[in-house]
Parts: structure tokens; C-alpha cells; sequence
């Protein structure tokens, strides 16, 4: 039985790069979510005017990987202290979210960003209630695989 999951974590190719990589992820998609116009292009959620976040959707199996072993991998990977900006990416669209599912993640979410703050980690992430994905334009899907490349405001260090 495969899950979903949804993170924000500035720009949306450093997040795919790493939650695809992780065992038991079986698809990635890059896109766009928490704003108010449907079917949102790139150039319009780059202006920040739609209230769209890049995030990336996971679908995962839960008997291989649990959402709480993805949520900690979306917090090691980018820097959830940053509000609206990661690295040289700056704008609302870039900000760090969690777009919670259920009431289980909504809770795991609430869960992990109390560890991180109890040991010291500034955390500004937003715990969200999904609304639509709207899938990025197909230039935007699995971007550093196809270019062979690393992210450059996403790196992997360990909180937890």
C-alpha cells in the first residue's frame, strides 16, 4: 500500500534530489502548493504573488519507509531556521513547509519540530493542512539527475 507526502523545502530540485533517493520512495514529483491560483506556471509562482510553495509530493511505501523517517530526511536537508529563503533563494515560495495529510502527520510534523527546538535548531517551518499539488512543468522534474548535478542550497546534516 503506497502513502503520500508533501514537503517545502526552497527550491524544489535539492528537495527531489534527496527524498527520491531515499529506500522505499517510489515516485517523486516537483510542484507547486499552498496558494490560491489554480494550475500555477513557474514564472507566476516566481513572482510570489500566488502564495505557492515549491514543494516536491512523495509516494512512498510505509512498510519500507516510514513518513516520520521522511519527515526527519526533510529536515536534515535544508535549513528549516530560514524563514522564506533557502540559501541564495529568497521569496515566499521558497519557504519551509510541511503540507500534512492527516492527522498523523500533522502530529509527526508537530513532534519532530519540538525535538529540533529542544535541542536547539531555530525552526520556522510551517505545518500545513495539503491542499491541491499542482506537478511542475516537466523541464522542472528531476532536475539534477538530468543535468548530472548536485544541489546547491540543499545539503544532508544530521539532527536527529
Amino acid at each position: 500500500m503506497e502513502s503520500r507526502a508533501i514537503f517545502a523545502s526552497g527550491c524544489f530540485w535539492g528537495t527531489q534530489y534527496y527524498l527520491q533517493k531515499a529506500k522505499g520512495v517510489i515516485s517523486t514529483a516537483a510542484g507547486y502548493i499552498g496558494g490560491h491560483k489554480d494550475n500555477p506556471t513557474y514564472p507566476e509562482v516566481c513572482t510570489g504573488k500566488t502564495g505557492h510553495a515549491e514543494a516536491v509530493e512523495v509516494i512512498f511505501d510505509p512498510a519500507i519507509i516510514s513518513y516520520e523517517e521522511l519527515a526527519k530526511l526533510f529536515f536534515e536537508t535544508h535549513d528549516p531556521g530560514q524563514k522564506n529563503r533557502q540559501g541564495p533563494d529568497i521569496g515566499t515560495q521558497y519557504r519551509s513547509g510541511i503540507f500534512y495529510l492527516d492527522d498523523a502527520q500533522k502530529a509527526t510534523a508537530e513532534k519532530l519540530i519540538a525535538v529540533l527546538k529542544e535541542k536547539g535548531y531555530p525552526v520556522v517551518t510551517e505545518v500545513t493542512k495539503a491542499t491541491t499539488f499542482w506537478k511542475a512543468e516537466d523541464y522542472h522534474q528531476d532536475y539534477y539527475d538530468k543535468k548530472n548535478g548536485n544541489p546547491y542550497c540543499h545539503i544532508y546534516i544530521k539532527k536527529f
